[in-house]
């Protein structure tokens, strides 16, 4: 085997373009992945070109930074909040705490990928949508009684 080669053969060549059915060639647009934080509007969150490119439309950037931060709001409301009332049957209260907590879940999972973006903006707005949940939801500042028995429908979440 030579010096500084893994496989006999390969000869440090690069493998060959993807081909599809047809056996032709494809071309596939790289897109660099960020592995650390990185600050600007071109960034894909959550999905395949989402939200695009900024030269072509500069207004969806701020549109995905707002769906991350109001996700991120809407986790912390369903942390903290109370749906099911006491005597409620025990088992639609239990399909509904089960229901609250996949939302409150894929939720929470959804804000996490969009942090793996590695964007600033999108990371900054995640942490203020949460911050501002957890102020309006879950901190004292908006509660009517000083010591409430129950403060959500679900456990806290473990993360």
């Amino acid at each position: 085997m030579e010096h500084g080669h893994d496989m006999p053969g390969m000869g440090g060549m690069a493998p060959p373009p993807p081909m599809n059915m047809t056996g032709t060639m494809q071309h596939h647009e790289m897109m660099m992945m960020h592995m650390t934080f990185f600050w600007g509007k071109s960034a894909e969150i959550l999905f395949s070109g989402w939200p695009g490119s900024s030269d072509k439309r500069p207004h969806m950037y701020f549109v995905a930074l707002l769906f991350v931060f109001v996700l991120s709001i809407l986790v912390e409301w369903l942390s903290h909040c109370q749906l099911i009332k006491p005597g409620s049957n025990h088992v639609a209260a239990g399909l509904v705490q089960t229901l609250l907590h996949a939302l409150r879940v894929g939720s929470a999972y959804m804000v996490m990928l969009a942090i793996m973006s590695f964007n600033g903006g999108v990371f900054l707005v995640a942490v203020a949508g949460h911050t501002l949940g957890f102020l309006f939801f879950g901190s004292r500042v908006f509660k009517k009684t000083q010591n409430p028995a129950k403060t959500s429908d679900l456990p806290p979440s473990s993360c």
